[in-house]
């Protein structure tokens, strides 16, 4: 997907550019970390887990380099089904396709999946970058330099940075450290690109961020978002969108009581949408259930997890 404006593609032999792949376990804040890099929202966000599910190239280009980070479904275990086969997939593939890698930790957790993030960075020789966020949480600053220390013997990465906030002046200095390793060389993507994903793929998931965000238990867990209609009529994008569940009393949820739910999710929605889109936007939703969606091959590919 292209900025409002366009132009040719960057050409410098000083240039640099590369993919910069940001894993770590789920919800660990890969994909608000991308935001704030790229200053944009691209990815959606959620204090769930599992919230990022596909692989998404979101691109920052100035004037000496771009930096293509790529968001990737958090590496999990225990869940068997074909959709979680599919986001490791997508996780894993990204440990050998990139030219950096961004590993993000959290201060004072280890988890299973941490542990199979460090079995994939192990295995390659790509350089990293080891974030470790809210390293406010250690109470002294001398407390700060000997943990770092502790967590570089456990981990081989090639720096360590720490992270206390997603600031603009930590996201500056990991830019910095970030093109001590990206190649030299010509721009990947013409400099108006902002993503790879078109603008349908980014609508459906702002819409599932807000069902994401909005609903309890895990529910949101057994729903994905297919857009129907994506029509622009003058100024207006007219945008139809379909919420498929796996079981008729889940829809019952997600529609809510006298449709407040969904009138809910769809005003938020649209607000997103707009914002993106930079236009005004009618979005109609529907709810339909599509039993074992999540575990069928088949009809993740048709909605577009392939």
């Amino acid at each position: 997907m292209r900025r409002s404006s366009s132009s040719n593609g960057i050409k410098a032999m000083s240039f640099q550019s590369g993919f910069i792949a940001v894993v770590g376990r789920p919800n660990v804040g890969k994909s608000t970390l991308i935001n704030e890099l790229v200053g944009q929202k691209i990815s959606i966000t959620s204090h769930r887990p599992q919230t990022t599910r596909h692989r998404i190239n979101a691109i920052d280009t100035q004037q000496k380099y771009q930096m293509i980070y790529v968001d990737t479904p958090g590496i999990h275990v225990g869940d068997k089904k074909a959709i979680n086969s599919y986001m490791n997939r997508a996780a894993s593939s990204s440990f050998s396709e990139v030219d950096i890698i961004l590993w993000l930790v959290e201060v004072g957790k280890w988890t299973k999946e941490d542990e199979r993030v460090l079995e994939h960075v192990n295995k390659t020789d790509i350089p990293v970058i080891l974030c470790v966020n809210k390293i406010d949480k250690l109470n002294s600053n001398d407390l700060v330099l000997p943990y770092l220390e502790k967590i570089r013997e456990k981990i081989q990465a090639n720096e360590v940075f720490p992270l206390s906030a997603f600031k603009l002046s930590h996201t500056k200095a990991l830019k910095k450290l970030i093109l001590k390793y990206l190649p030299k060389q010509n721009a990947l993507y013409e400099k108006d690109y902002i993503t790879d994903r078109s603008e349908r793929f980014i609508v459906a998931e702002f819409i599932r961020e807000k069902l994401m965000r909005n609903l309890s238990n895990e529910i949101p867990y057994e729903l994905t978002v297919e857009i129907e209609k994506f029509d622009l009529d003058g100024r207006m994008y007219r945008i139809a969108a379909r919420i498929f569940v796996d079981k008729s009393s889940q829809k019952s949820i997600v529609i809510g009581h006298k449709g407040q739910m969904l009138k809910k999710i769809g005003e938020e929605s649209r607000l997103s949408i707009e914002g993106f889109l930079e236009k005004k936007v009618f979005l109609e939703l529907w709810v339909k259930v599509k039993q074992g969606w999540s575990d069928d091959k088949r009809t993740l590919a048709s909605l577009g997890y392939d």
